[in-house]
């Protein structure tokens, strides 16, 4: 009975992940918003922080023990926990911004990747550009994934799979992070099960009902081997590559699933793979 409690929550308990999940998605909005040359990383995160406390929520990864941000910021060879600070954007740079709040004692958790325009490298935004694309893709994914999923590990298969299709048809290399992976949430943002980006043996749990899941695959245009900066928190690729980041938290329930924090549920993401997401009742 313990592990069905930690990981599948009672309608009523969906219900209270709804709230969390949009305004972490309004706080994402209001930081793509600002995204230009010139803007520093802690204006981004400043932008955060206000939408989220206006909603009567709080940054749960404020409550994270050492991070005083509002905001994860990673840029360029940075793949995750970027810290929000001083760093200038430049055009042509490819920013992840990862952020989270936590309502009425329920979490949301996601992240969005944005490649800043810069008409003098066209190439290098189209680059970026694609490594958004295929990093969201896989995503998508593995939601679709989820929908049908007997098993949580079926979602690493699908993001997986999704990635080494794009490679192919690229003719490049995608890196996918095997150290930093996915999440269950609810009261806390971080919770059991693991959720892999990648084929695992063991499947894991079992998809019903109650499962909340935050599905975040981190990607790099190269090699997948990475080191953690001197601050304690970045994330960077060893070999310079690019790194890209993106996530949604999803509910499953009775009547399908949700994306939790996606505005739409989910229903443009989807709609690709014939999946139509249902609200939370």
């Amino acid at each position: 009975m313990g592990l069905r409690r930690s990981l599948y929550k009672t309608p009523a308990q969906l219900r209270g992940m709804v709230e969390p999940g949009l305004i972490t998605a309004d706080a994402l909005d209001a930081v793509r918003a600002l995204v230009a040359p010139g803007v520093t990383t802690e204006e981004l995160d400043a932008a955060a922080s206000a939408l989220i406390t206006s909603r009567g929520a709080e940054s749960n990864f404020q409550l994270v023990r050492g991070y005083r941000h509002t905001t994860c910021i990673s840029v360029n060879d940075e793949v995750v926990h970027g810290i929000p600070g001083e760093r200038v954007l430049a055009a042509g740079d490819i920013v992840s911004i990862d952020a989270g709040a936590q309502f009425r004692g329920w979490n949301g958790d996601s992240a969005i990747t944005i490649v800043v325009p810069d008409a003098e490298r066209p190439d290098v935004v189209a680059a970026r550009q694609r490594l958004s694309e295929v990093t969201e893709g896989s995503l998508w994914a593995g939601i679709a994934a989820l929908a049908s999923a007997r098993r949580v590990g079926e979602i690493g298969d699908a993001v997986q799979g999704y990635i080494e299709r794009a490679a192919a048809a690229d003719g490049v290399e995608y890196g996918i992070l095997r150290d930093y992976v996915g999440h269950g949430i609810g009261r806390k943002m971080h919770e059991g099960p693991t959720v892999f980006n990648y084929r695992v043996p063991d499947l894991g749990p079992e998809v019903r009902p109650g499962l909340c899941l935050a599905i975040e695959p981190m990607v790099t245009s190269g090699s997948d081997e990475t080191f953690v900066e001197d601050d304690d928190w970045t994330v960077t690729t060893v070999d310079g590559s690019d790194g890209c980041h993106w996530e949604h938290s999803v509910a499953v329930h009775d009547g399908g699933i949700w994306v939790l924090t996606a505005h739409d549920g989910g229903a443009a993401g989807l709609a690709p793979y014939g999946v139509v997401p249902a609200p939370i009742a």
